[in-house]
């Protein structure tokens, strides 16, 4: 529609560019664009522009390449989005949490951080079973070893899951507020340790939007760097996933050796910029660090070796006839589902839809990684696909890599009163920031919403008429992000 703001990846636009329409217009445009224009919902969230509250939704729109903003003034309650495109469910579930905004008519009104006093929100009421086989399993949130707290309860009949109810928050730590008054010192640490295995796609977001804002064009090198350093993150994780999952079906030597190759490959990542999660090395202007001739031949030496051995353990867990037994058919979700309530990354492309940033936003010659079973091993095997294309990118970024400086001289301020976004195909799959500054160029709000923020409901809906025995080869099918989500 008309009505709709139209930037590219990456561009920022005046606060007061954004239109404004009424709410009837509003939930018109955004319903049409969600079910009848295969939009997605990127961001939706409540803010004050001009000291006026509005909701601002952002929808990604992969036919036009284009990010579609649109606003409405808002009072103390609205006509929900979810009864009519459930994608906005988790979306006006943490509005009305935050903000006290009611989504009138939503159905299952609930916090998804306990961010606020239960007086504020309500007290929360769980699902139930009636029944004389009906029982309640509660786990969590203290789990074994060194998972994040999250608690989940399931509905069930004896075996067989009726419902799971996942309950998160625990590791909320308001890292959007705290970034309030930036840019500053503590800004890209911040950025960078939201979600901490997803630290280069996140500083490539900050630093884009602070990119934009002060016209800078980051040298060819450097973006070379920057996408070696986020396929390495791509590849680390992916392994580490799938040496996890072979794990919990007591797959052992493929457990056991991705362990170690993850960690080869974080150690390349090290030797990049000294640290193993990527840190402290995106930079608004470039990189911090640069990769010379002789660090070129080592991580080309190191890639090819890794490559092989990883290649060698999938092998040993994908042609095992018991390991296929246990993830085939397991924590099934329809591609209708995933459209429906909004999943990306790996998990939708694992129902067979296709959604990538890189494709959707950035390249037209890139074609997503997509399996059709939308099952545990559907989503082992897109994680083995992108492996695949990650390594190729990774080999071919080192023998190509261009010469020059890999730093342009960045302001630390960003421009007054204007709003940035840009979206990386991080390794879980969208991850989107939104930078709102006020009329002194500070930051004002910060929008974060990582993949998992998408997808936590899909897990729930994986778990649906499964055994809870399943629980845990779906759960790590997903193997989404507490503290990504609990922002």
């Amino acid at each position: 529609m008309m009505d709709f703001l139209m930037l590219d990846n990456g561009a920022a636009c005046a606060v007061n560019a954004i239109p404004c329409v009424e709410m009837a217009e509003f939930r018109a445009a955004l319903i049409d664009g969600v079910t009848k224009q295969n939009c997605r919902v990127s961001a939706f969230c409540a803010l004050d522009i001009n000291s006026e509250k509005r909701l601002l939704a952002v929808l990604l729109d992969s036919a036009l390449k284009k990010l579609k903003l649109l606003s409405s003034k808002v009072g103390t309650a609205y006509p929900a989005l979810t009864c009519d495109a459930p994608a906005f469910h988790w979306f006006e579930r943490e509005i009305w949490e935050e903000h006290k905004i009611l989504p009138e008519g939503h159905r299952w009104l609930k916090p998804i951080r306990f961010s606020a006093p239960d007086a504020e929100i309500g007290v929360t009421d769980y699902f139930t079973l009636q029944g004389e086989a009906a029982h309640e399993v509660a786990v969590g949130p203290v789990h074994a070893g060194v998972i994040e707290p999250g608690h989940f309860r399931f509905q069930c009949m004896g075996e067989d899951v009726h419902f799971l109810e996942i309950e998160l928050g625990y590791q909320c730590r308001g890292v959007e507020k705290l970034l309030s008054g930036g840019p500053d010192v503590k800004t890209l640490h911040l950025i960078e340790t939201a979600a901490g295995d997803s630290s280069i796609a996140a500083a490539l977001n900050y630093c884009a939007i602070a990119e934009t804002m002060n016209h800078v064009e980051v040298p060819p090198r450097a973006v070379a760097l920057r996408t070696l350093a986020l396929e390495l993150e791509r590849i680390a994780n992916h392994i580490g996933d799938l040496g996890a999952l072979a794990g919990d079906v007591a797959f052992l030597p493929t457990s056991s050796f991705c362990g170690r190759i993850r960690g080869d490959f974080l150690n390349m990542t090290a030797k990049l910029c000294g640290n193993r999660f990527g840190r402290n090395f995106v930079i608004p202007g470039g990189v911090r660090f640069d990769l010379d001739d002789a660090g070129i031949a080592e991580l080309q030496k190191k890639v090819l070796q890794g490559e092989k051995e990883l290649f060698h353990a999938l092998g040993l867990m994908f042609d095992a006839p018991s390991v296929l037994d246990r993830l085939e058919n397991t924590g099934v979700v329809t591609a209708e589902t995933a459209r429906e309530i909004g999943m990306v990354g790996v998990a939708a492309r694992a129902s067979g839809v296709a959604l990538d940033v890189r494709r959707d936003l950035n390249c037209d010659d890139f074609i997503p990684e997509t399996v059709r079973g939308g099952d545990v091993l559907s989503r082992a095997l897109v994680r083995k696909k992108e492996l695949v294309h990650s390594l190729d990118v990774v080999k071919r970024l080192l023998a190509e890599l261009p010469s020059g400086e890999v730093q342009t001289p960045c302001p630390a301020t960003l421009t007054a009163s204007t709003l940035g976004i840009h979206l990386v195909e991080a390794w879980r799959g969208e991850l989107c920031h939104l930078v709102l500054t006020d009329e002194n160029g500070k930051i004002r709000y910060v929008k974060i919403v990582d993949p998992s923020f998408h997808n936590w409901f899909g897990l729930a809906m994986a778990l649906r008429g499964q055994q809870i025995s399943d629980f845990p080869i779906c759960n790590k099918s997903f193997n989404l992000s507490y503290c990504g989500h609990d922002l």
